[in-house]
């Protein structure tokens, strides 16, 4: 029972594997504010048709493994990989004030990481985040292999922020700038298009102020 709740918290956040759990499933619930955290590694797919499977896998899980680790000491919440995309979140399960500063942290970590790798790897990774903040629905989908995910417009923005974005920068969109910019310094560098939205500002996140 011990080893089933461990690999259970792998998959869910503890929270969410304590209801499904305690009642057998979870009810979907609506956020009004997180902030989403998208990450891309710049020509991958070129990089990997370079290079072994084996290779590209145990690159990948070395970088996710860290990628892991750095959103944990932050308070954000890892939601999936897809290929080489990682996904993340703040203010979900448990909602929190700070969600946009703690994406912004863990954004600007992750590129710190891998510039730190890079120096010393032979093979270098060149990453973009794009984060955005907004409402989102979250919930439990899939009977045999449970997945915990989020959906919304907030998540298809945040994913146009990270393709958007440039190689070992944190670009956000103008609603996550308002709720950090007392604790950021930022870069304007111009608007998007996003359905159903108009025109969203962006900017690059320079650093803490």
């Amino acid at each position: 029972q011990r080893r089933s709740q461990s690999l259970l918290h792998n998959m869910l956040t503890v929270e969410i594997a304590a209801e499904l759990s305690l009642t057998g499933h979870v009810r979907p619930v609506c956020y009004e504010s997180v902030t989403i955290l998208f990450t891309d590694f710049s020509g991958f797919t070129q990089a990997a048709s370079a290079m072994p499977a084996d290779r590209m896998v145990a690159e990948l899980n070395e970088i996710f493994a860290s990628f892991d680790d750095i959103t944990e000491h932050f308070g954000v919440e890892k939601i999936k990989t897809i290929g080489d995309a990682y996904m993340a979140v703040a203010g979900l399960p448990v909602p929190c004030a700070d969600h946009a500063q703690r994406c912004i942290r863990a954004g600007l970590a992750l590129v710190e990481f891998l510039d730190r790798r890079n120096a010393t790897a032979a093979f270098k990774w060149a990453v973009r985040v794009g984060i955005h903040s907004g409402p989102v629905v979250a919930g439990i989908v899939g009977r045999k292999k449970y997945a915990f995910d989020i959906w919304g417009d907030t998540v298809n923005i945040a994913s146009r922020m990270e393709s958007s974005g440039q190689v070992g920068r944190v670009n956000i969109s103008a609603y996550t700038y308002d709720l950090a910019c007392n604790e950021f310094d930022c870069e304007y560098r111009g608007k998007i298009a996003a359905k159903g939205k108009g025109e969203i500002d962006m900017y690059f996140v320079i650093g803490p102020k």
